[in-house]
């Protein structure tokens, strides 16, 4: 890319703005071309797509990935590509929980990363209540305990627990806690 010498300011950040809105866009739309391709032509996809785009498979691989688990819908295009792929591989309450934090705080995608990295290990070292109060009455062991669900009811739950930044077991445990601790 060459620019004029007498480029002002202004012109050059407007210019990188609208570079870094194309960059962002152009991986959701190979990704969409990638899936469908796939849903429309089957199997050929990869071998077409790399020869068509000149990206190799893991990158292209990646790209349909992040997309399947973002409709269109829930991408948030105020967050790039890369930020919706830092949350993949969580619930879809859980990626709506980080990614709604990361677009009101302006987060990087770095800032999401280590922001996500240091919930997920504080919920790993946090042990559960129910499973404090097993070790603490001698047992030394949690049980587990099936909940069955209607599917309108897991996605609520889902939801509220996100909002608080748990998993939704973790948040039924805190909730049947505390009704322990009312009743009590």
């Amino acid at each position: 890319m060459a620019f004029p010498a007498d480029l002002s300011q202004r012109s050059w950040e407007r210019i990188g703005t609208s570079l870094r809105e194309f960059t962002n866009s152009s991986a959701w739309w190979l990704a969409d071309w990638l899936l469908f391709g796939e849903a429309t032509y089957g199997l050929r996809r990869y071998r077409e797509a790399i020869d068509r785009t000149g990206l190799d498979y893991q990158t292209l691989r990646n790209y349909a990935w992040v997309a399947r688990r973002f409709e269109q819908h829930r991408r948030r295009a105020g967050l790039s590509f890369a930020h919706h792929a830092e949350v993949t591989s969580l619930s879809p309450p859980e990626q709506d929980y980080w990614l709604r934090n990361a677009e009101q705080r302006k987060w990087s995608r770095n800032e999401l990363r280590r922001a996500v990295r240091a919930g997920l290990a504080e919920q790993r070292e946090t042990p559960r209540p129910a499973e404090a109060a097993a070790v603490d009455k001698g047992r030394g062991r949690a049980t587990t305990l099936t909940i069955e669900l209607s599917a309108g009811q897991l996605e609520h739950y889902s939801q509220v627990a996100a909002a608080r930044g748990l998993p939704v077991d973790k948040w039924v445990t805190q909730v049947l806690d505390a009704a322990d601790r009312r009743l009590a």
